[in-house]
């Protein structure tokens, strides 16, 4: 899915274990490492700025990661 803040940034959660949603923010992992996995660092996001969610689809190619990244 790509989340839509109010700053107009974005950011695209491509596995369900690179987001945590807590009561009033999310912990999104950032540039994940396309071999690994490992995401380089997490974004804190207001639950409040987020003005929408899309579905999306990804290519299905190891090149492309599986992970989140900000657009």
């Amino acid at each position: 899915m790509r989340v839509h803040m109010t700053t107009g940034e974005t950011y695209d959660i491509r596995h369900p274990e690179f987001i945590i949603i807590e009561r009033q923010s999310a912990e999104v992992g950032v540039d994940p490492d396309p071999q690994t996995g490992v995401v380089d660092r997490v974004e804190y996001i207001s639950l409040l700025h987020i003005v929408r969610i899309e579905n999306i689809e990804w290519p299905t190619s190891a090149a492309d990661g599986n992970g989140a990244g900000q657009a």
